[in-house]
């Protein structure tokens, strides 16, 4: 009967076939879905991959620019990150007075990018 209904044929079944098709259908035991340690180690692993990938690195950088900005003295060529290059006057707690060409600016040592050491980094190969 249930493969004449697969193969399309037209057939009518009263409400009594079909319970008892419905009983005689195989009954499937539900699958146990992992527990707690399970989804644990997965998660974990995952976390750890997410550390060495993404945070380590960035606070390796980010200990990097920090020591750099402190070691700032007069004289000390710079970057800023809004791309002005200049040289370091004054240092102060939190800000920097930048000289550049005929220009001085005063900025906080976070806007510093980078110490330059030699120009010629700068100039255009022509």
């Amino acid at each position: 009967m249930v493969s004449a209904l697969l193969l399309g044929a037209k057939m009518i079944l009263n409400p009594d076939q079909l319970t008892i098709l419905a009983q005689a259908a195989p009954q499937t035991a539900p699958q146990n879905a992992p527990g707690i340690g399970g989804m644990l180690l997965p998660m974990v692993l995952m976390m750890v991959l997410f550390y060495f990938l993404l945070i380590r690195p960035q606070t390796k950088r980010e200990k990097e620019r920090k020591k750099m900005v402190e070691a700032l003295k007069n004289g000390d060529s710079v970057v800023t990150r809004g791309g002005i290059v200049g040289s370091v006057q004054s240092v102060k707690n939190d800000t920097l007075t930048i000289r550049s060409l005929e220009s001085k600016f005063e900025v906080y040592k976070d806007a510093v990018e980078r110490v330059i050491t030699d120009r010629g980094d700068l100039k255009e190969n022509k």
